[in-house]
């Protein structure tokens, strides 16, 4: 642990099971359930974990985005879609990178980034 430093970020998910399923499929985290209302990942970089509850994180209502880096951009889209993801932006150039946005089976919106 780091004095100060982000520690664990926390989702709000209508479906854990979904939710599950698909990070698991796609980015291969690890889950630990805590009840049923809530389950825990762990091998994504950075803890966390998701809560039952109908609300969902977006970058248009004000919400951080989290970004993923990728190795390969085209195959990390293509496997979003195909674990049932949706391409809410599609891949596009930035100052470093490209990047696209997709949001999970319960609706949070995330990105994913490769600087090649």
């Amino acid at each position: 642990m780091k004095h100060h430093a982000i520690n664990y970020v926390e989702f709000a998910a209508k479906d854990l099971g979904s939710t599950e399923v698909f990070f698991h499929r796609v980015f291969g985290w690890d889950f630990t359930p805590y009840g049923p209302e809530y389950i825990a990942f762990s091998g994504s970089g950075l803890e966390g974990g998701f809560y039952q509850a109908d609300k969902m994180a977006n970058v248009n209502s004000g919400s951080a985005l989290v970004v993923i880096y990728s190795e390969d951009l085209e195959c990390s889209l293509e496997e979003v879609q195909k674990a049932g993801g949706t391409i809410c932006q599609d891949i596009f150039a930035f100052p470093g990178g490209r990047r696209f946005h997709f949001l999970e089976p319960s609706g949070n919106e995330l990105a994913i980034w490769s600087d090649k």
